[in-house]
């Protein structure tokens, strides 16, 4: 079973925030984190280039990734129902993989900072290039909160799962083509135990 991290897994918009403020006061330059935080999923250097030139945007980059340790990762926290729908994963003998846009070392901060008993981390990859992890690890279904992730899904040849707790709600992931909608990871466990024989996952 794949996972997504920010908004599926992990609660990321305060640390998130917190990094993006701290980016604008090192930069000078003014950054709105309530606003960035409305749309998370896309690839750091697509939301850097809403507030600087694309010179700059490397190196705005690289700072980004240096603060977020110290700043980000101690304020993440997890989604309601993370470590419950990973359990009922395990429960029926499943592995887990967390396929995110986030890169792969804070992630995997991310996931051990928030205690989540994953198999694998694979990062900075978003949409449809999420799909080549998630055939690697043989992936019956793909988790996500963004219409991307249903591409992932697809690209990945996993049944799509979403949850309506990022910038998307359960209708429009349905209309985008999502398998199935959940309103949170807390109704996860309970579509899971029906959905099929535990033994198809890998």
């Amino acid at each position: 079973m794949g996972f997504d991290l920010d908004m599926t897994l992990a609660d990321t918009r305060a640390g998130i925030a917190a990094v993006y403020d701290e980016l604008s006061s090192r930069l000078g330059v003014p950054i709105d984190s309530a606003l960035v935080v409305t749309r998370l999923g896309p690839p750091l250097e697509q939301e850097l280039a809403y507030w600087l030139p694309p010179e700059e945007i490397p190196a705005a980059a690289d700072l980004y990734r240096e603060i977020y340790q110290h700043v980000g990762v101690p304020s993440h926290v997890a989604m309601e129902g993370a470590h419950e729908a990973i359990e009922s994963v395990r429960a029926g003998g499943g592995r887990v993989i967390v396929v995110t846009g986030k890169n792969e070392r804070d992630a995997t901060s991310t996931v051990r900072h928030l205690g989540l008993d994953v198999d694998e981390v694979a990062g900075s990859v978003f949409g449809a290039a999420k799909g080549t992890a998630l055939a690697r690890f043989g992936a019956a279904a793909y988790v996500g909160d963004h219409v991307a992730d249903i591409a992932a899904a697809r690209a990945g040849g996993a049944f799509s799962v979403t949850v309506a707790t990022g910038p998307y709600s359960a209708g429009e992931l349905r209309e985008h083509g999502a398998d199935v909608a959940l309103g949170d990871l807390t109704e996860f466990a309970t579509w899971f135990a029906g959905w099929r024989p535990h033994a198809e996952l890998v």
